[in-house]
């Protein structure tokens, strides 16, 4: 009767492992790792330059060299290459450890740097790095210690039948993986797309490139997503009825959000509204920042932002400043005595509207005598500026200031109100050769 034999005892490789540490051949294998990392760091730093990114933030090469994506991927391959070469004389240690932490290492750092070029104001951003980090270093603990082969199988007897599908814990568990590394490459492209779009844009080029990025992003993302499921082996036929009622849900229940993503591609399409146009819309006034698919962001003078449902600026009235002319005009009034110089005036307010560099030569400021008032005489003071986005309450103090101070220098008065206060009936004899006066600051 033949004995069976007893079960491989876990940690019986790793046991070796620890002990392959004390042979001086892990002082080879130490120094070629070290050759890597420079041969590496050489290279990312001679494509830095030569690519002229300085010290730009991107995703290939973060704001430093050891920063980006490229330097874990390049040292990976050297190490690979590494590892390859020293097998053939010596017996590998350290490699065995620093293939799966570059590799952990380059996943956590492409995951992280794509999601934080995409979604650059994400407040989930952060549990999500996160999350890719745990589990880009859970993997490489299981992988070094030999448990990840145990891990897998037993995730895949963990099953149970859905249809005429089988799934498995390691099923949905690889599909949820295969479509994140999927979303994240997707993601990768759409940036990039963007960047190349985006860069150098201005005006209405902005925002037909804004709604190409849009399309873009969305269309690599539906693919990715798309692709994920096939690979993952679900039948793709069976999204047809989720597709039909997805349908009948934007048609009544999503109609709004519908309408918003709709009405975004066509303001970016038709560059009705534009980024960087000064509008009003809802007795908001302020500068366009940003266009989404779903909403316009509006930014006033005061640093209020308004996020405005791109539904609004299709169905309801929109004052646009700068649709056609970047120029706006704007005026401040003045009141001076009956019995001033009107030519003097008009003179000075003129001189006093040019005190600002920001207000226009051409168009020159305009004063006119718009109304006889009750207490003076009332002008308009008219001028152009090209940069209402800087703001109005700066400028229109400094030339109200320059006012002042010219009606000052030549004796002009500004009147205060005055009010004349008749008694009905008998008037008191101290009071009859008089009128009483009731002056107003």
């Amino acid at each position: 009767m033949s004995k069976t034999s007893p079960p491989p005892v876990m940690f019986d490789d790793v046991g070796r492992w620890f002990q392959s540490f004390l042979q001086p051949t892990v002082l080879i294998e130490l120094g070629s790792l070290a050759l890597c990392v420079l041969l590496a760091w050489l290279l990312v730093s001679g494509l830095r330059r030569a690519l002229g990114r300085g010290d730009e933030p991107s995703i290939l090469f973060g704001r430093k060299i050891l920063d980006g994506a490229l330097f874990p991927a390049i040292l990976l391959g050297l190490g690979y290459l590494a590892q390859a070469l020293l097998a053939q004389w010596i017996t590998l240690a350290i490699f065995k450890v620093a293939i799966p932490v570059l590799m952990a290492l380059m996943v956590i750092r492409i995951g992280v740097k794509v999601l934080q070029v995409a979604f650059p104001r994400a407040t989930w951003l952060h549990p999500i790095e996160r999350t890719i980090s745990w589990l880009a270093w859970g993997c490489m603990v299981l992988w070094v210690t030999g448990l990840l082969p145990l891990v897998l199988q037993d995730l895949e007897d963990i099953r149970w039948k859905v249809g005429s599908s089988v799934l498995s814990v390691r099923t949905i568990l690889e599909g949820i993986l295969t479509s994140g590394a999927v979303l994240i490459l997707t993601l990768w492209l759409s940036s990039s797309i963007e960047a190349r779009l985006l860069h150098s844009a201005t005006g209405s080029d902005l925002s037909v490139r804004k709604a190409l990025s849009n399309v873009a992003r969305a269309v690599f993302v539906f693919l990715g997503l798309i692709f994920a499921l096939s690979t993952v082996g679900i039948d793709l036929s069976a999204l047809s009825v989720l597709g039909g009622a997805v349908g009948v849900g934007i048609g009544f229940g999503l109609q709004k959000l519908a309408a918003n993503y709709v009405s975004g591609f066509v303001i970016l399409a038709e560059r009705s509204v534009r980024i960087g146009d000064n509008v009003r819309i809802d007795n908001f006034e302020g500068r366009v920042t940003d266009i989404t698919t779903r909403y316009t962001v509006i930014r006033s003078g005061a640093g209020r932002e308004s996020i405005v449902p791109n539904e609004m600026l299709i169905t309801q009235r929109v004052e646009n400043f700068s649709l056609a002319d970047p120029r706006v005009w704007h005026s401040t009034i003045v009141s001076v005595a009956y019995d001033s110089d009107v030519d003097l005036v008009m003179n000075l307010l003129k001189e006093a509207a040019l005190v600002s560099d920001r207000v226009l030569r051409d168009p020159m400021p305009s004063v006119a005598l718009s109304a006889f008032g009750a207490d003076g005489l009332e002008f308009t003071v008219g001028f152009w500026i090209a940069d209402p986005e800087n703001g109005l309450l700066a400028l229109r103090s400094q030339i109200n200031l320059a006012i002042l101070r010219a009606l000052r220098e030549h004796s002009i008065d500004i009147p205060y109100p005055q009010r004349v206060v008749q008694f009905a009936g008998t008037v008191p004899a101290a009071m009859s050769a008089t009128s009483v006066v009731a002056s107003a600051a």
